[in-house]
């Protein structure tokens, strides 16, 4: 494993920053998940927003990916590539996932909705997923370990009969996208032998689940990643700081405005 990037206050603040306006900007592009809309038309919005702000895509940093986000639905788990022959249909699982360059600094964030209407088991599906990953960043506090963390999101998601994907990670954040530590949706080795957190660590928390297989393939588009039996599949990330104290969201769900939150997605 590489040496962990700590932050100082000031590139947390930097940091809480750009991820306030990421939440905004993630939280409106989910309000625009409806039946007949392309994946491409999100993506080219979460573009403008970005710019906009004065950011810059952070998935644009990665070698050999030319979009802004990743847009998937249903069986893809990660890395879907958003196409304006991909529309969206009643009752499909939709993730979207982007990162964002504020000021030097990155953050990361996805979540998964239904689009339009859903039923039952899918909203029980993705409530497994949103409970995994509070009850996650719960654990991202000092003299705890990354296994902390990488324990209750297969406890919670095994506790709901789902299977955490294995080789799909979280990762540490900040100066690049993708830093150490990676941060597993399952314990992989003795907890001990996990790194320990420590205040100035900032990590991209996700849980990355299927329905009924912990199993995954890559499409040939070299980018894409399936569940491997083609069931549905989960994606929820937000960016934390370790503090002194309790963890610090920097990427929240919202709008900013309390009245405009309510009724709306899980923050």
């Amino acid at each position: 494993m590489g040496k962990i990037s700590l932050k100082s206050e000031e590139e947390i603040k930097v940091m809480a920053e750009g991820g306030k306006k990421l939440g905004e900007i993630l939280f409106r592009a989910l309000k625009k998940v409806a039946p007949g809309v392309s994946t491409l038309e999100i993506n080219n919005f979460i573009e403008e927003e970005i710019l906009k702000f004065g950011g810059f895509p952070s998935f644009k940093t990665v070698p050999g990916y030319y979009w802004t986000s990743c847009i998937g639905f249903n069986e893809e788990v990660v890395h879907s590539i958003p196409r304006k022959e991909k529309i969206v249909k009643e009752g499909d699982l939709v993730k979207i996932d982007l990162g964002m360059v504020w000021q030097g600094l990155h953050t990361d964030q996805s979540w998964t909705i239904i689009a339009g209407r859903g039923d039952r088991e899918k909203e029980k599906f993705l409530l497994a997923g949103e409970i995994a990953l509070e009850a996650a960043i719960k654990e991202a506090k000092p003299g705890n370990r990354v296994g902390h963390i990488s324990q209750k999101i297969q406890e919670i998601i095994e506790g709901h009969g789902y299977f955490p994907v294995r080789i799909l990670t979280g990762h540490g954040i900040g100066r690049t996208l993708h830093e150490e530590p990676m941060i597993p949706g399952i314990l992989t080795k003795p907890l001990e032998k996990t790194p320990l957190l420590e205040p100035g660590m900032t990590l991209a928390i996700e849980v990355i689940y299927s329905f009924s297989t912990p199993e995954v393939v890559l499409e040939n588009d070299g980018w894409t990643v399936c569940t491997k039996d083609g069931k549905i599949s989960g994606l929820f990330e937000k960016t934390i700081a370790v503090t002194k104290e309790e963890p610090l969201i920097l990427t929240p769900l919202s709008l900013g405005k309390e009245e405009e939150n309510r009724g709306s997605f899980y923050v």
